[in-house]
């Protein structure tokens, strides 16, 4: 790793422990942002504030070039912690519970990093403290806020409980899936349960949508395209002795790249109608677009698997073998320019969210490195 940022690790983890101890939800981290601002500004960037508690820093090197933007999320999860950790949350009900503190302590660390080693930079490297990424997603506002303008690449990493520490995690291509919630009221005709022929049974046709939304996920599936077609929530009715009239559910779309986004979103919608309009019902369709997923480019990929392979050797990295199914609002940035998001080892024995999630701390040196080094690589005179 870069000696720079070994120097300065003990300083990086207490900074971490300090944030840990201190969650803050989304929209909300005021604390969190007063304390990266501070930091910041001792290490000579500029620093604004944007998107209310985010942060946008800049650090530009003597000569013209590229620009490279570095984004960390800050927020923590509603969840009580059960590390039993000496520098456990202090707040009730509120945890780092996904790693955001490491994300934040790293990207400082970099910055710091940079700063000792501006006269090696050509361009300008952007800093961005990203507010409500668990929540309705912050990455738009700040985008909104000109974050990405001029932008030539875009790099981000989460820690993954499931690589060994010390190790970093890579991957071409699609990574992170797209997320549309949806929402669906069935219309029948009230009717006493005795004359079921005088009615239309909401229920038995939100069921029967219900059933061919699984029907078109495993052939989605079995064509060879991942998705996921959650139902999370169901409800109707208001009497054992009365056919129901209306009924409600409601769930997830994932899905990988953004043709499979449309297409999939596309015929769940037909898929629901039609089966409704056969059991004699109607339904209402609502679709809203979640986190865009992330497709990340070759050639950024490229960069910074390079850039790790320097800082950390060429045996601790490695290729993430299939794309996730979860969501993560980075995808925002990269639409406006070339990304990496990558992912850093934390090991450990519980997963992301658990109150018992205890990543290992040597993921903070790890991230700053590959930051450092992808920053200056990318951002040299060649």
């Amino acid at each position: 790793m870069l000696d720079c940022i070994l120097k300065n690790e003990a300083e990086l983890v207490r900074l971490r422990r300090d944030i840990h101890a201190h969650p803050e939800l989304g929209n909300c981290e005021e604390r969190t942002s007063a304390l990266v601002a501070e930091r910041l500004e001792r290490a000579g960037l500029r620093v604004r504030r944007a998107a209310g508690t985010g942060i946008i820093a800049s650090l530009r090197g003597e000569r013209s070039g590229r620009t490279l933007v570095l984004r960390a999320d800050m927020d923590c999860l509603p969840l009580t912690e059960r590390t039993g950790l000496p520098y456990a949350s202090e707040r009730a009900g509120l945890m780092h519970a996904c790693g955001h503190d490491i994300h934040t302590a790293a990207l400082v660390g970099c910055a710091e990093a940079l700063a000792q080693r501006c006269g090696e930079l050509c361009g300008e490297v952007r800093f961005v403290f990203q507010p409500d990424e668990e929540g309705d997603g912050g990455a738009a506002r700040l985008v909104a806020e000109g974050c990405m303008d001029g932008a030539d690449a875009v790099f981000g990493y989460h820690v993954d409980p499931h690589i060994a520490p010390g190790r970093v995690g890579i991957r071409y291509g699609k990574f992170y899936a797209a997320s549309n919630p949806f929402d669906v009221t069935v219309r029948g005709r009230a009717a006493h349960a005795a004359q079921p022929e005088a009615g239309v049974d909401a229920i038995y046709a939100a069921a029967t949508a219900v059933a061919a939304l699984h029907e078109l996920r495993s052939r989605e599936s079995a064509a060879g395209e991942k998705c996921i077609i959650s139902i999370g929530t169901i409800g109707g009715g208001t009497g054992r002795n009365i056919i129901c009239g209306e009924c409600s559910f409601s769930g997830v779309i994932r899905t990988l790249g953004a043709e499979a986004r449309a297409r999939i979103v596309r015929e769940a919608e037909e898929t629901v109608k039609k089966a409704a309009s056969l059991a004699g019902a109607s339904a209402d369709w609502r679709v809203t677009e979640g986190y865009g997923g992330i497709v990340n480019d070759d050639g950024a990929v490229d960069i910074v698997r390079a850039a790790a392979e320097k800082a950390l050797g060429r045996e601790k990295v490695e290729l993430i073998a299939e794309p996730l199914m979860t969501t993560e609002d980075f995808g925002c940035y990269g639409e406006r320019a070339p990304c990496c998001f990558f992912h850093v080892g934390a090991g450990g024995s519980e997963p992301l969210h658990s109150p018992r999630f205890a990543p290992d701390e040597s993921a903070i040196a790890v991230a700053a490195s590959v930051l450092t080094q992808a920053a200056l690589d990318f951002c040299s005179e060649n």
